[in-house]
């Protein structure tokens, strides 16, 4: 009997190891995953309020092979069933239900990005946000002024108030919360820019340099060439010199503008029209970078008060208007 007993307690102990190296190795092994003919993932999309059970469906129906009820109970005798958070989530090739979990109870979501480049207008930012992946468009039928004012900036004209970067967010997040996150970067540089600004600095308040860097940013490709123009605006702001600078001009003119400035344009007054208007325009004609912040609030020491393109991105600086003339006729004329 004693026998017996024992045969059925070493044939239990097997059993039971059996079933735990399976159990072991399942936890292990990619699921097999049904994918779609030029995507090499699967989306898996995870509601607010979904039990551990819902989820093991969800996971099964987005097109993983693999045992619904094995993996409901996984999930509960993990003890992190209620770990789970909703989100939008990647099945990629490999993933095994012990990696699959452990994502799940992080929060792992799939990020999609967006890229705001230096030098962009408002206008292209919001064709961006319409394009980017998987942003849900809340904006699109908004005017700039409600959309300023969603973003707790009543009255403030959009333009230059996003700071350029790359900006990641979760599949299906509103571009409204994009848009926030860029404003707020905004005014963190512009009130780092600011608390460095030199001493002798002609301008009065951190709009006044966020729209001279903005114009900074515009004026060149040249990050080494930044500083020195923004020494030139310095100069001519401080003497009531006329800035003259083309960009500003052009950006008055809005859609009228046909990729041809001409000497008619730089007569026609507007607001923007640094040719007729002494001072800065009323607000940014773009989105300046780090460093264009920089050069407007921490200008080169120079003397020059003009400056001409090169042709090759630099620009040719001169402290009067003889020495210009030579430039303009050198790099524009071609004399």
């Amino acid at each position: 009997m004693r026998r017996v007993f024992t045969s059925l307690l070493m044939v239990l102990f097997t059993a039971v190891l059996l079933l735990l190296g399976a159990a072991w190795w399942w936890l292990h092994e990619p699921m097999a995953l049904r994918l779609q003919p030029g995507n090499p993932v699967i989306d898996l999309e995870i509601e607010h309020g979904t039990t551990a059970n819902g989820v093991a469906e969800a996971v099964v129906a987005s097109g993983a092979d693999v045992p619904v009820l094995l993996l409901q109970a996984w999930f509960r005798v993990s003890g992190q069933a209620r770990l789970i958070k909703a989100g939008s989530y990647e099945l990629v090739p490999g993933t095994t239900p012990r990696k699959l979990l452990s994502m799940l109870v992080r929060g792992e979501e799939t990020l999609k990005s967006i890229t705001l480049v230096e030098g962009w207008t408002f206008l292209q930012v919001r064709a961006a946000l319409q394009k980017a992946e998987q942003l849900t468009p809340d904006t699109i039928a908004l005017s700039p002024e409600i959309i300023m004012e969603k973003l707790g900036k009543p009255g403030v004209h959009p333009e230059g108030r996003f700071f350029p970067d790359t900006y990641t967010y979760a599949k299906g997040s509103s571009d409204l919360a994009v848009l926030k996150r860029a404003a707020r970067a905004m005014d963190k540089r512009l009130d780092a820019a600011w608390s460095l600004r030199s001493p002798d600095t002609p301008l009065k308040s951190p709009d006044q340099a966020l729209i001279l860097a903005s114009i900074v940013e515009k004026e060149t490709g040249k990050a080494s060439d930044q500083a020195q123009i923004g020494g030139v605006f310095s100069n001519r702001l401080r003497i009531g010199m006329p800035l003259q600078t083309d960009p500003s001009v052009i950006y008055g003119l809005g859609a009228r503008f046909d990729g041809n400035l001409r000497k008619r344009d730089l007569q026609q007054d507007t607001p923007y029209n640094t040719y007729t208007r002494t001072g800065l325009p009323p607000t940014p004609i773009a989105m300046p970078g780090k460093a264009a912040l920089l050069a407007a609030v921490q200008p080169a020491q120079t003397k020059a008060l003009y400056f001409v393109s090169r042709g090759d991105g630099s620009s040719e600086f001169s402290d009067n208007l003889d020495g210009h003339n030579r430039a303009v006729n050198k790099y524009i004329r071609g004399r």
